[in-house]
């Protein structure tokens, strides 16, 4: 008989068959436990897989399942981080494909890992990093691990205007909505920064005073001067407490979003007004400008502003000095300086002065150079006579250039000994070649006289020597005015009859007794040296004529004074006049008389017909003169 087999009883003696069991029950264990596991997976759900596979397009994942999860390479973004046996979270899309092996994405695991994330941070009011990756309508698209949406206004406490520069930069963030069931996120950089500066504020309220050195971003600029955020409180900067130099606007030195160290110079926590100061961090230079830049020393420097009078050299920060045009070249008339200088050009000055205490420095450029005007003397000495080229014309003379730059002034009064020229234009024309004549230098005030006239022999010298004071000469009419006639009395000069000299008689008008290319006889009445002026007068020629006759009648072999002796009406006599004087008169009656006669025959056509060689009528007798013809006034009337 065969006997009954019964599994429950196992020789515990056979150590081999016992350890082939207790294999058997282990392997039975782990099915069940595999089975049991992966009952367990659900769609949707979070796990922890290791790597154990890479391929070219797919990753194999190992989670604890009967079989390998599948995961497209390219969800995982570090491929450096990609290797056997590293560990990740996944996501189970699908417990079980055709396969039989289960779905997995890393994508849609980092997503609700960071939905906690947000969500945790969202609870506890906490900071999250982000990337901006785009702009979208209303403000930024942000990578908080999620997709956020950050408004225009959430980026800055300032308003921003280019919003594309901020693509790709990281920053911090609060979450000031949150929404998961909309998977909504709105973020702010904004809120952040208000928070940290209300912060830095309170910090700054406590530990701040006058004299302290701290930091600060430019906040605004305006043209007094720039706001500056110094941790939750804006301080002004004052334009004149930029720099010791001078500022014209604050934008030469700042811009907005600079950050700077600034002084203290006040604060009143009431109000929370702070004063700041940037050059007050120096020492003001001017305080040893005299020292350091002594009268006549020379330095070099840049050339920082130019203007309608002068240029402004700076030698160092906040210390500059102004070289006025007149002090630019010794021989230029620089009339801008751009015609010498330009901006940012270096170049040597001589200091002229200094006034530490106005802030002022009067510089030269002319005087690191020779001055020429010392040697003029040698190199044209007054009485020398130079080549130079008409270089100006105005109404009172022309400028001469003699060297390049040194001007000499040729005056109007220079250009002729005789003529009278209102204007130098009538002899002479821009550009033209002259010859002159240096006649005075005056070195310290840059000054050369010359002249042209001194090139030819004074004609009035000439002239005046040959008619002295009381001569005879004769003169042509050249020019009638209302005084006079200018009378030529060669080589160009001219002398003056004045109405009055022209006749005996009275002259209502020049042109009355004279016209223009008249030859007439004159006496030299007085001679002007210093205003090179010669007075002429006809009349007293003509009474210089009249008593040379009376002298030469009285010169002749007969006495008259015999002869009219007993002839004269004692009353002339006894009115205290010699017989010569009386003896003239008679003459010059009877003269008048036969002058009277002749003109009366003449206008009525007679004549008196007298044979050649026969006697003229005898003149009346000096008996004829009666006294009754006697003029009351002692004189004889014709």
């Amino acid at each position: 008989m065969k006997p009954t087999y019964k599994p429950d009883v196992v020789n515990v003696h056979d150590s081999a068959l016992l350890e082939e069991l207790e294999q058997q029950l282990r392997e039975s264990s782990m099915d069940s436990l595999m089975n049991n596991e992966a009952e367990d997976f659900k769609e949707g759900e979070v796990v922890r897989g290791r790597i154990v596979e890479i391929g070219s397009d797919r990753v194999l994942v190992d989670i604890g399942y009967k079989s390998e999860g599948v995961v497209p390479r390219s969800e995982f973004t570090d491929q450096e981080a990609l290797e056997v046996g590293a560990e990740f979270d996944f996501c189970i899309e699908n417990p079980e494909d055709e396969n039989g092996m289960p779905v997995l994405s890393k994508i849609k695991a980092d997503r609700i890992r960071n939905w906690e994330h947000v969500q945790k941070v969202y609870d506890e009011d906490g900071v999250i990093e982000g990337v901006i990756t785009r702009r979208v309508k209303g403000g930024l698209k942000v990578d908080i691990g999620i997709d956020a949406f950050m408004p225009a206004s959430q980026l800055s406490f300032r308003p921003v205007g280019d919003l594309e520069r901020f693509i790709g930069q990281k920053l911090e963030f609060k979450i000031i909505k949150l929404t998961r069931r909309r998977r909504n996120v709105v973020v702010s950089h904004r809120k952040l920064i208000e928070e940290r500066r209300m912060e830095e504020k309170r910090r700054l309220m406590e530990t701040i005073k006058e004299g302290a050195i701290i930091k600060g971003e430019v906040k605004n600029i305006t043209e007094f001067g720039a706001f500056v955020d110094v941790g939750g409180i804006d301080g002004l900067l004052h334009v004149t407490d930029m720099s010791w130099g001078r500022v014209k606007h604050p934008a030469q030195m700042l811009k907005v979003g600079d950050e700077i160290e600034v002084k203290v110079l006040s604060f009143d926590p009431a109000t929370e007004r702070i004063s700041l100061g940037l050059k007050q961090k120096t020492e003001n230079p001017w305080l040893t400008a005299e020292e350091r830049y002594p009268v006549g020393s020379i330095h070099r420097g840049k050339v920082v502003s130019l203007t309608e009078y002068g240029a402004f050299v700076q030698f160092e920060d906040g210390l500059e000095g102004m070289v006025h045009v007149s002090e630019m070249s010794w021989t230029r008339r620089v009339r801008h300086p751009q015609e010498v200088l330009s901006m940012d050009q270096e170049v040597d000055v001589m200091v002229l002065s200094v006034d530490a205490a106005e802030q002022k420095m009067a510089l030269g450029i002319k005087q690191t150079q020779p001055n020429p005007w010392k040697i003029m003397h040698e190199l044209h000495p007054v009485g020398s006579v130079v080549k130079g080229v008409v270089r100006n014309l105005t109404e009172y003379g022309a400028f001469i250039e003699l060297d390049d730059g040194i001007d000499a002034l040729l005056h109007v009064n220079d250009l002729s000994w005789t003529k009278k020229i209102t204007n130098p234009a009538e002899v002479l024309s821009k550009g033209q070649e002259v010859e002159v004549q240096v006649l005075s230098i005056d070195a310290e005030n840059e000054k050369i006289s010359v002249g042209l006239k001194q090139l030819q022999i004074d004609p009035w010298i000439e002239v005046i020597k040959d008619i002295p004071v009381g001569s005879h000469v004769e003169v042509t009419i050249t020019k009638l005015v209302s005084f006079g006639a200018f009378a030529d009395l060669g080589k160009g000069v001219e002398g003056l009859i004045h109405v009055s000299e022209m006749s005996s008689d009275r002259v209502q008008k020049p042109e009355d007794v004279l016209k223009i290319g008249d030859k007439v006889m004159a006496k030299v009445i007085n001679i002007n040296h210093v205003d090179r002026k010669i007075g002429l007068s006809i009349r007293e020629y003509e009474r210089d004529l009249e008593r040379q006759n009376v002298e030469d009648y009285q010169g002749s072999s007969v006495d008259v004074s015999e002869s009219l002796r007993g002839a004269v009406p004692s009353s002339m006599i006894q009115a205290g006049r010699s017989l010569e004087d009386v003896a003239h008169e008679l003459m010059m009656a009877v003269s008048r008389v036969e002058a009277a006669k002749a003109a009366a025959k003449s206008e009525t056509g007679e004549t008196r017909p007298t044979e050649e060689g026969a006697a003229a009528p005898e003149s009346p007798a000096p008996e004829s003169v009666r006294p009754s013809e006697e003029a009351s006034d002692g004189s004889v009337s014709g």
